[in-house]
């Protein structure tokens, strides 16, 4: 019997160490890669392919984010229309370019398509039309470095979208992120640098993993055009309202003091603000930032392949990823760990649509405030009411992976949004009876995405039919001019006379 169990246990030891010995040498195999480029890459090289020459396995994953059949309860790589998903939406955005058209974006790979193909960035006529500032291609593409370089921060910002049409062609890949020789981690966009500049605190001094959360935050960001820029008034500079602090109330306090609005909304005349994608915003008031992960953990997990490890470049859901990306940490079954997450999910959602609901009715309620004669002095408490209620639900909503991030923050966000719509509703109540009217207000049908766009005046027809006349005539035109000037950048002789003329 003893020596049965001798037996049996010598079996066991030679397995582990088999298993010790086949993990060193892997290990060993890995150390001995060395890194041989093929090309020599440029300091502002915008083409990704040519990023791949010398990193084929960084870049074969990145080419993943075109894979759009991973869906969601939010979304996934997939497009959603979420005005037709959402046709309150119309209303809550009448008077901006988000009442005619937004689509959840798909993955980096449509970053320029996707912008070709939006109503809001209009159907300009030449590169000096448009309703668009190029400030709008900031986060779409490695071109935009390239081109601040070349003509200037304030200058980009100051040219039009049309303009920069066929420069900016490069979908968002590695010249966004990386340094071309030594391959660190930097930023390319300068702000996230100001931002930090504005707080006190030197970016420069971020550690590696920090660097792995901020070079997402060049765009994952909220943000607004600054206008008032002591040297650079009228330029739609970018800037981000971090001066005070990332919470919702710090930022709009920034926005208040400034008295500073996206736009004057259609039918209430409230002074808005647009949330764009406070993203890094609420990931940093969560636990997981908390425990020191970075945002590349969750979207780009490592991965091995050729007995090579690296950075899995296909950015997405985690939810698509649950082994590599969750499981790491969390030792729960997969379906489990989605299921908690939807969990999550479809609580914030529940609450922050009432809140949706509530605001369409206090835009609707001063509306015909107006309607009935109300002064500027009545209605503008109750427009800030709306303005700071919204703004709540807009932070929510916009940040779309907010309600997992930091679901505690956002239940307070949207609880306090849910304060402001009914402070302000009283108001429009008690505003209302004064000027006459004592019923309930007769609410339009707004069922659908096309009743709510008809509501609030748009003319569809003729938007849709502009932009097909752009993308038929003009955009292909502008996408040759790019391809021919993309012919020459290998091409030393004709880089020198471009650079000569």
């Amino acid at each position: 019997m003893k020596n049965k169990v001798l037996f049996v246990v010598t079996i066991v030891v030679v397995f582990l160490l088999g298993l010790l010995a086949s993990s060193i040498i892997n290990r060993k195999s890995e150390a001995k890669y060395q890194y041989v480029p093929k090309v020599d890459i440029a300091e502002n090289e915008p083409r990704n392919e040519v990023w791949g020459e010398n990193f084929p396995l960084e870049y074969q994953s990145s080419l993943q984010t075109k894979d759009t059949t991973f869906r969601s309860f939010q979304g996934g790589s997939a497009m959603t229309d979420m005005l037709d998903k959402y046709p309150a939406l119309v209303v809550l955005f009448a008077g901006y370019g988000f009442s005619k058209d937004y689509n959840q974006g798909r993955g980096h790979s449509y970053a320029i398509e996707d912008v070709h193909n939006t109503l809001r960035t209009g159907a300009p006529e030449s590169k000096d039309d448009g309703p668009m500032p190029a400030t709008c291609w900031t986060c779409k593409s490695p071109d935009v470095p390239r081109m601040m370089d070349e003509i200037g921060v304030a200058e980009f910002y100051g040219s039009t979208w049309a303009e920069m049409v066929p420069e900016v062609v490069n979908p968002i890949g590695c010249a966004d992120c990386h340094d071309p020789e030594s391959m660190k981690l930097r930023i390319t966009r300068p702000a996230l640098v100001e931002a930090f500049d504005a707080m006190g605190e030197d970016i420069n001094q971020a550690t590696h993993n920090e660097m792995r959360s901020l070079v997402c935050a060049q765009c994952h960001v909220e943000y607004y055009f600054d206008k008032s820029k002591p040297g650079k008034e009228g330029v739609p500079y970018l800037t981000f309202p971090w001066k005070d602090g990332m919470t919702v109330e710090d930022m709009e306090n920034y926005y208040d003091n400034m008295e500073f609005s996206d736009w004057t909304h259609k039918l209430s005349k409230a002074p808005m603000i647009k949330a764009q994608h406070p993203g890094y915003e609420t990931f940093k008031m969560g636990v997981h930032a908390d425990r020191g992960v970075s945002c590349a953990d969750c979207h780009m997990p490592y991965k091995s392949e050729g007995g090579q490890k690296f950075t899995d470049h296909h950015i997405q859901s985690p939810l698509n990823n649950v082994a590599n990306a969750c499981q790491v940490c969390h030792r729960e079954d997969a379906d489990k760990l989605v299921a908690n997450v939807y969990e999550r999910q479809r609580k914030s959602s529940e609450t922050r649509e009432k809140l949706e609901h509530l605001l369409v009715n206090a835009h609707l309620e001063a509306e015909k405030c107006w309607e009935l004669g109300a002064t500027e002095e009545q209605m503008k408490p109750i427009l800030m009411d709306i303005r700071h209620a919204q703004w709540r639900w807009d932070y929510s909503a916009a940040a779309h992976g907010a309600s997992f991030h930091a679901p505690v923050e956002i239940a307070r966000v949207i609880g306090s949004g849910l304060a402001k719509v009914q402070e302000a509703r009283l108001k429009l109540a008690r505003t209302l009876a004064d000027l006459g009217h004592n019923k309930p207000l007769e609410m339009p049908d707004l069922s659908t995405k096309a009743k709510a766009q008809e509501y609030i005046g748009l003319d569809m027809e003729k938007l849709d039919a502009d932009k097909a006349k752009f993308k038929e005539n003009l955009l292909p035109k502008w996408l040759e001019e790019a391809k021919a000037r993309e012919a020459k950048m290998d091409d030393p002789k004709a880089v020198a006379s471009t650079a000569n003329d």
